[in-house]
């Protein structure tokens, strides 16, 4: 080979051993817990970068599983590790401790719990009607024809004494007649008072049978030509008009009907599990869709006696002034009545409530970035507040905004918590063997071992060589792969088997005990 090849050669290899070199530095500076270095010092690995002590690592993915050493999971991820004053307590079950930066990238915010007058609205949905007891229908008891209108068009409004129709009736041309012959017979029997008395009676009767067609003829009008006019009964809105010029109208034919809408009813539906809340004159505010941003003050009129089968709702009664005509009959309205009690009680904010139907929790806020979750047990619920019956007293800090996330943390911490009190239970528990045997290789990225072991009779185990955890790398310092040892183990879960303790043996065989 030319020297310039071979020149060329190494300073190839040269490079790619640099860029080798640097490219395990900069993974070992990126992860110093998964380097060898960290794996075989322990005491190192214990303390962080601030201080403080670390108690243990935690799964990545949250998972219960937890090491004491610096370790990786299946996908090749660093576990994390948890400081001292992040684990909970005996009596914090579930406690997080979470950074200032933290808190502000979250956004958490907080809330007192305190008492207050609580809301309690009952929302139903409804319609305007027409007030009932303001609709007078105009129906003549008498027979006759229409001779000419006054209010021509349904919608127009009327006003009491205002000329509504004209019309002419044989019937009214009788009365008439009739009283003006009685009103003559008693003028001209002054002299006879008999035949005084007698057209007086009949005078009388004349005007009590106008005065049953509701119609008044007063003594000496001239009403032997049966015209008449009609006039509105009350205020009002023409709703419907049948009458039509020249038409022949019977007794009791209603021409036209009237309703006064200075003051309308919202007809709502309530569901029956909100009936025993609501009652007569309650206050009520009425918002409707054609009026966006406008509310009407209402008061509960009445409870219908009755429940709808199908709906499960019973209609209440609102009655509302409207005086600037904008209710209109058949407008939907939304209703709420307000049911809440006087009597201040204890409420958080509604956000800072986290039910998941099966247990209720509010978030605590205490010193030092440190959020308790406490079970409450919760009354009733306003449009804003909730009122608590137990679990945490007035004046405590809750959580009213980032609350999900930090219990979830919460919820994580305690598995964790659980399963490592496990651990530690089953451990001070746990049987422990002893045993002789060569150390064939070591692991430390599992934090394992593997031995060639003799007989275990306690275990009923033959001759053979398997895997086991190491309680601490620890446990392997200063033990060469391939070296006679002695080794006691401990079973801390069905199965599973981890080494507590080595030590160099000089027996020849691999006998168990």
């Amino acid at each position: 080979m030319k020297p310039a090849a071979q020149l060329t050669l190494g300073a190839l290899a040269v490079a790619l051993a640099l860029a080798a070199g640097y490219f395990a530095g900069t993974r070992q500076t990126g992860h110093p817990a998964a380097s060898p270095a960290a794996d075989a010092s322990p005491a190192t690995a214990g303390t962080g970068t601030g201080g403080k002590k670390i108690l243990y690592y935690r799964n990545p993915m949250g998972l219960p599983d937890t090491s004491p050493v610096p370790k990786k999971d299946s996908m090749g991820m660093d576990y994390i590790p948890v400081y001292e004053g992040e684990d909970a307590g005996p009596d914090d079950t579930g406690a997080v401790t979470v950074s200032p930066a933290r808190l502000q990238t979250l956004g958490v915010r907080t809330a007192l719990a305190e008492p207050r007058t609580l809301d309690e609205p009952v929302r139903a949905v409804g319609r305007v009607a027409i007030n009932e007891r303001r609709v007078v229908d105009v129906a003549p008891r008498f027979e006759g024809w229409i001779e000419r209108l006054h209010v021509n068009a349904s919608g127009d409004p009327v006003r009491r004494g205002q000329a509504l129709f004209s019309v002419y009736s044989p019937e009214l041309v009788s009365a008439g007649s009739e009283l003006q012959i009685a009103e003559r017979l008693q003028r001209d029997a002054s002299s006879d008072p008999a035949a005084a008395a007698s057209a007086q009676r009949l005078a009388e009767a004349t005007r009590a049978r106008v005065s049953n067609w509701q119609m008044k003829l007063p003594e000496g009008t001239k009403a032997g030509s049966g015209r008449l006019t009609f006039t509105s009964p009350a205020n009002g809105i023409v709703m419907e008009k049948k009458a039509v010029e020249g038409m022949r109208f019977m007794p009791g034919d209603a021409l036209f009907r009237i309703a006064d809408l200075s003051t309308v009813w919202v007809l709502a539906d309530v569901y029956e599990r909100d009936l025993a809340r609501v009652k007569p004159g309650q206050h009520a505010t009425v918002t409707l869709d054609a009026f966006p941003g406008r509310s009407f003050d209402a008061a509960v009129a009445y409870l219908y006696p009755t429940l709808d089968a199908a709906t499960r709702t019973t209609p209440i009664r609102l009655e509302l002034a409207n005086p600037d005509g904008l209710l209109r009959p058949g407008l939907f309205a939304h209703a709420e009545v307000d049911t809440g009690k006087a009597t201040p009680v204890l409420t958080v904010p509604a956000s800072a409530l986290i039910d998941s139907g099966e247990r209720q929790v509010v978030l605590v806020a205490q010193d030092e970035g440190r959020f308790l979750p406490k079970a409450v047990k919760v009354g009733r619920r306003g449009s804003d507040h909730i009122e608590i019956l137990d679990g945490i007293a007035a004046g405590e800090r809750v959580v009213v905004s980032a609350n999900f996330l930090i219990d979830a943390e919460s919820n994580l911490r305690t598995a964790l918590a659980s399963f490592t009190a496990g651990k530690d239970d089953a451990a001070a528990t746990a049987k422990a063997y002893a045993a002789e045997g060569t150390l064939d290789a070591i692991d430390l990225s599992t934090n394992s071992a593997s031995i060639t072991h003799g007989e275990i009779p306690a275990l009923k185990w033959p001759p053979m060589t398997m895997d086991f955890n190491l309680a601490s790398p620890d446990v392997v310092k200063g033990v060469a792969p391939g070296s006679a040892i002695r080794f006691e183990f401990e079973e801390r879960a069905p199965g599973e088997f981890a080494i507590t303790r080595i030590t160099p043996s000089t027996a020849a065989g691999h006998k168990g005990h």
